[in-house]
């Protein structure tokens, strides 16, 4: 877990290291964290917003290009939600059914099956800024069969404002000087922010169903 903090803390330099030894094949590694981090819910610890604000920052550098960027991480948080979806369409109620299921967190997937029932689709468009519901929610509503073309329509809108969001945002201001020498405290601001709403809907959650 402190290996993983730390790569997310310096997740700039971690990139610019590997930019400088893969060169262009970089963006194959982005584009494969950014489809495993929405495709498979077994893996929600990876790397979502802050590699994407990280991304903007070295596109600010001229290290990479922020519009092929945002094309392939636009793709790849798609097609994520695609395989995401169809797993939980064909596994979900099995994984439902069990009590202690070896590779999901039932927690995580009873907090987004309860986001779902406030928000209903739209649930598709907040989870993508949100850690951990936004690996699972797709898979959620794949179990709730959501019809196909309207959740390709959330999907694709959200995936689009996703990346673009923060890799503009990245862009603008992730090489400025005052950003530059902080970035692990702009990185882990960026953690609290958006994990924050999940962690108070679970607390909700959890005591709801104590009363």
């Amino acid at each position: 877990m402190s290996e993983l903090l730390e790569i997310l803390l310096h997740i700039d330099i971690y990139l610019e290291n590997l930019f400088s030894q893969v060169g262009k094949w970089i963006y194959v590694v982005l584009f494969l964290i950014v489809f495993s981090e929405t495709g498979f819910v077994v893996a929600p610890f990876l790397p979502g917003d802050s590699l994407l604000f990280a991304v903007g920052a070295l596109s600010s550098r001229e290290l990479i290009c922020p519009w092929i960027s945002f094309i392939i991480l636009s793709l790849a948080a798609t097609l994520g939600n695609t395989v995401n979806y169809h797993i939980g369409k064909y596994l979900g109620p099995r994984v439902f059914s069990k009590e202690n299921a070896r590779f999901f967190n039932k927690k995580h997937l009873q907090t987004t099956a309860a986001f779902y029932e406030k928000h209903g689709a739209k649930t598709i468009i907040i989870a993508r800024f949100l850690p951990i519901l936004r690996t699972f929610a797709p898979f959620v509503a794949g179990i709730g069969k959501m019809k196909y073309p309207k959740f390709q329509a959330y999907n694709i809108f959200s995936s689009i404002i996703w990346s673009g969001s923060f890799i503009v945002t990245g862009y603008f201001f992730g090489n400025l000087p005052f950003v530059k020498e902080n970035f692990s405290m702009f990185i882990l601001g960026i953690i609290i922010v958006s994990i924050l709403p999940t962690i108070f809907k679970a607390i909700s959650i959890k005591r709801s169903g104590n009363t």
